[in-house]
């Protein structure tokens, strides 16, 4: 269950810090066609499941992206679609768009109500620079029993530049870290570190427990334009 759980919260933070615009393209890649892959490991290193992203439309300062999920043995297990938007000098992810596509299709017949705040990445990043907290909160009920979930994603900040090297190349990176805490019935908390590129996007990214110990990681394994 916890390893599950790992992976639901690394393809969730690793979708929303995948793309920008050409007015916000600093680090990532808002361009039609663009096809990224990320694997997700835990934390012995065994691989755990794929995550294949693809742009399929950008229209203004709205892009589209298809996400499909995979196991570890390459079967699919589901698919959905998500936007991201550039707002001024910033990307602004909205948290609806990013459920994770395996609760949306488990709870897909039932009613949901999803509040929060969007996610903001600056084009203008730089070390020791601080970055807005979000959260998100969603309520479905369950025929007259209501499930709440909520997601906070807090003291956002820039560590460091440093290079990092995984399957699809050499990157000169952003180093990321914030707290994750995620409640759903228990309270769960976890520290997040990761590691952006100019022009691709996320090209790690690590999950530690409260004790500081890895969880699992990332990694991007494709980038196509």
């Amino acid at each position: 269950m916890k390893t599950k759980i790992i992976v639901l919260i690394s393809v969730f933070f690793i979708s929303f810090t995948s793309l920008s615009q050409n007015a916000c393209k600093a680090y990532y890649p808002f361009e039609e066609g663009t096809k990224f892959e990320i694997t997700n490991y835990n934390k012995k290193g065994k691989k755990e499941g794929v995550v294949k992203y693809e742009v399929t439309n950008v229209n203004g300062n709205e892009a589209t992206i298809k996400t499909v999920i995979f196991d570890a043995k390459g079967k699919e297990i589901t698919t959905s679609n998500y936007k991201v938007m550039c707002e001024g000098n910033k990307v602004s992810i909205d948290f609806k768009s990013l459920i994770n596509p395996d609760m949306l299709k488990q709870y897909k017949d039932m009613d949901m109500d999803i509040t929060g705040t969007n996610i903001e990445l600056p084009n203008d990043l730089q070390v020791g620079q601080s970055l807005k907290d979000a959260n998100m909160n969603m309520a479905i009920n369950m025929g007259g029993i209501t499930m709440n979930m909520k997601i906070d994603m807090l003291n956002r900040k820039v560590d460091k530049k440093e290079s990092i090297t995984t399957p699809a190349g050499t990157f000169d990176c952003f180093a990321l870290s914030y707290d994750s805490e995620m409640k759903m019935g228990m309270k769960m908390k976890f520290s997040i570190k990761e590691w952006i590129a100019e022009g691709v996007g996320v090209v790690k990214n690590e999950s530690y427990n409260k004790n500081g110990k890895l969880m699992g990681y990332s990694e991007l394994t494709s980038f196509k334009k």
